[in-house]
């Protein structure tokens, strides 16, 4: 599990679909995993709060050095405090993850960046409590042969996100196959899931977790059959995404009735080298 770079975690949105996004988990010497999210982007936490359950899946093994290693499937609860954290300090271990794993994350230390992008270090933390874990056969990726008609075509596999009878989150890599505006979905017999509101993910990174590409499919799945509605991409502009992040930001701490707190920049900096 360690040697992956990134894990898709699900959480729940009010309606139940089960929405998915690649991160990189911390694990801890008491076996529970610790992620966080910016004040930018805090949908995670709100689903969270919201609805405790949980799934991460580790399948895509880009920059492990492990040649198709297993996958791996976590059923997990989940917590987020509403404390926010802006150092390093009980974190230290994760941070050094992150700027180890993605040294890219270096550049929102710069003071250029820190007026618009201040928001990336002001973190809420989530903790997982893995209830089951389940390890898979990799699947293999197969060139497509057909010219891509959608987000989901240009990618030979996505992470299919649905719920099981009790109403858990359930995450699976699949390879999609479009038959006119639905796609069909085979889900190995062992991984029980209902119809209902689901998800494909499509993601991909470079060894360094940069050149992110990413795109959330929400639709429904009924049987093998998964039928888009939405498509959420969070990726625009650099300039876009700072500006995106600062008005979250804002409307997180009004919310809330906060100020907003202080980056100890010095700490950052000094851990990232």
């Amino acid at each position: 599990m360690t040697a992956y770079r990134t894990c898709e975690l699900a959480t729940l949105a009010k309606d139940g679909t089960p929405i998915t996004w690649p991160t990189s988990p911390w694990l801890r010497a008491d076996g529970k995993l610790v992620l966080t999210t910016s004040l930018g982007f805090p949908q995670k936490a709100y689903n969270i709060r919201r609805d405790s359950r949980v799934a991460m899946l580790f399948s895509d093994p880009t920059g492990s050095g492990l040649d198709a290693p297993e996958q791996i499937f976590v059923n997990a609860t989940a917590s987020c405090p509403e404390e926010i954290s802006t150092e390093p300090g009980e974190l230290t271990e994760y941070w050094s993850m992150l700027f180890e794993r993605q040294p890219s994350g270096r550049a929102h230390l710069s003071p250029l960046m820190r007026p618009l992008g201040d928001w990336y270090y002001m973190r809420l933390v989530i903790t997982i409590t893995p209830e089951t874990v389940t390890t898979r056969p990799p699947l293999v990726s197969e060139p497509r042969t057909a010219q891509a008609q959608s987000v989901v075509d240009s990618f030979e596999t996505a992470v299919l996100g649905a719920r099981d009878a009790a109403g858990k989150p359930v995450l699976v890599r699949v390879r999609p196959e479009p038959t006119g505006t639905t796609y069909r979905v085979s889900v190995p017999a062992d991984v029980p899931i209902e119809s209902g509101p689901a998800s494909l993910l499509v993601h991909s990174h470079d060894e360094l977790l940069d050149n992110l590409r990413l795109a959330l499919v929400r639709g429904q799945l009924t049987g093998d059959s998964f039928v888009p509605s939405q498509v959420v991409n969070p990726i625009g502009s650099n300039w876009g995404v700072l500006r995106q992040g600062r008005r979250n930001t804002r409307d997180y701490l009004r919310r809330r009735g906060l100020a907003r707190p202080k980056v100890n920049w010095a700490a950052f900096s000094s851990l990232a080298g």
